[in-house]
């Protein structure tokens, strides 16, 4: 019998062909079938003149912290947001303003921004808020004030 005097090296590297193909066979999969996941149907449907329901134009209007507003993403003046805003509803009589003001904001600016928006004639106004987690239900009580004893 004979032995062989030489040692047999491993080899330390990853074999990284067999990973690319399958994970470009799993992305081919996930292509094919991401279009059938869609919950929808394709129904065509019948054409009336009188149709009941109108899509909407909804707009954000936005007060931040330092008081700037935006209309939709554009910067907007307070003294241009009362014409931007006549403009829009010229241009889409149905349309809805939702507000988005930061909490820190005083309470006269807003009061402010939502009365040019009434003089614009808008009359569908919406307060984006927050909802109220669990850390807030229980959260500080509301102060009350002292009655008054005679």
């Amino acid at each position: 019998m004979m032995y062989e005097s030489r040692q047999r090296r491993f080899m330390a590297e990853i074999n990284v062909i067999p990973l690319v193909d399958v994970v470009l066979v799993l992305l081919v999969i996930f292509m094919v079938t991401a279009p059938m996941l869609y919950r929808g149907m394709d129904i065509n449907l019948p054409k009336s003149a009188t149709n009941t329901i109108r899509p909407e134009m909804r707009t954000v209007l936005t007060i931040e912290k330092d008081q700037r507003l935006y209309l939709d993403k554009d910067p907007v003046g307070v003294a241009q947001l009362e014409q931007k805003l006549k403009i829009l509803k010229h241009e889409h009589a149905d349309v809805s303003l939702y507000l988005r003001a930061d909490r820190d904001v005083p309470y006269g600016v807003v009061v402010q921004v939502m009365d040019g928006v009434k003089k614009a004639g808008i009359e569908k106004i919406g307060m984006v808020t927050e909802p109220v987690g669990p850390e807030r239900v229980g959260g500080a009580p509301i102060p009350r004030i002292p009655s008054r004893k005679s």
